[in-house]
């Protein structure tokens, strides 16, 4: 495609930094929409070319409107990490930053003279809540618990971005496994200390993708002309107990020290639930049927590349 110019909220996070340096590497432009943009160039870009910075204050609701004229596309992947106990501030605090944000730039956006052509949404496979063995696609209702309110309210703040012309695309997406990913990160070095094993019965469905793919996905739904709502999910789920025998492979350790559930949820609360004990089986329907092949179809490759 002819060179873009691509702003990014929460490019100092894993997906956000990838998707930015892929596109930088195909010499696109990127501008990043951070709290702190001082910041951004220095850890995403080694030499800062092709890349400029905005600052923005979700709290106060303020940004430079003026740097986002002329885009043409904004993708917004900013949120507080879901990561951590699930006090009454913490709850608060990943709502709002994901709510919140999309408001601001949606009351921005509606202002712009020449608008993005695409702005893509982030969400969460959470939008489906605890679903047990039942197969999700994008047609399925949203369920119930913390994590869905929170997909859901994230991708009903965007409405009125489309509402004023412009293309929306709300992606949902699922554990991502690649280099940095935290939650892979932790996993692998409990798995490496030898206690690895399954979570609770281990019958509960993780649905992945591999961050590579997860960037490429992103790219696709920039470059065609998709909208609404899409699972960017490998279209291989797997049960958590073969994910962590995958993992442990990977390592080369074992896989046999199970952990009760109710020992995760004393230590970790509802987030240690809705994280690792809910069964989310999710298929990337629209994705695929958009014509998006995906490069990792396999998890124990994905998780060697990682680790």
């Amino acid at each position: 495609m002819d060179s873009m110019r691509v702003a990014i909220t929460g490019i100092r996070g894993l997906i956000g930094g990838a998707l930015a340096a892929s596109l930088r590497a195909d010499g696109h432009e990127v501008v990043g929409i951070s709290r702190r943009p001082g910041s951004v160039d220095a850890s995403s870009a080694a030499d800062g070319a092709g890349q400029s910075t905005v600052a923005w204050d979700v709290a106060e609701g303020t940004i430079d409107a003026s740097a986002l004229e002329g885009l043409d596309a904004i993708v917004h992947l900013a949120g507080e990490s879901i990561g951590g106990r699930w006090t009454a501030a913490r709850k608060a605090a990943i709502m709002s930053s994901r709510v919140d944000s999309t408001r601001l730039l949606a009351g921005v956006i509606r202002e712009l003279e020449v608008k993005p052509s695409v702005f893509v949404c982030g969400s969460a496979i959470g939008f489906y809540g605890n679903r047990g063995d039942e197969e999700l696609t994008e047609r399925s209702l949203p369920g119930d618990g913390f994590l869905a309110d929170v997909c859901m309210r994230w991708e009903r703040a965007a409405v009125p971005i489309s509402d004023a012309g412009v293309r929306l695309v709300r992606i949902r997406t699922g554990l991502v496994v690649g280099p940095g990913a935290e939650a892979i990160e932790r996993m692998a070095k409990i798995t490496r200390l030898g206690a690895g094993g399954p979570l609770g019965s281990g019958r509960q469905w993780w649905s992945w993708i591999s961050l590579e793919d997860e960037v490429r996905a992103i790219r696709h739904l920039i470059d065609s002309d998709a909208s609404g709502a899409y699972n960017l999910t490998a279209p291989n789920p797997v049960r958590q107990r073969d994910f962590q025998r995958a993992l442990s492979a990977a390592l080369g350790r074992p896989s046999f020290l199970s952990a009760p559930k109710f020992a995760i949820r004393a230590a970790l609360g509802e987030m240690g639930q809705a994280l690792l004990l809910d069964s989310t089986r999710v298929m990337p329907d629209a994705l695929t049927e958009d014509g998006f092949e995906f490069s990792h179809l396999d998890l124990a490759g994905a998780l060697a590349a990682a680790v």
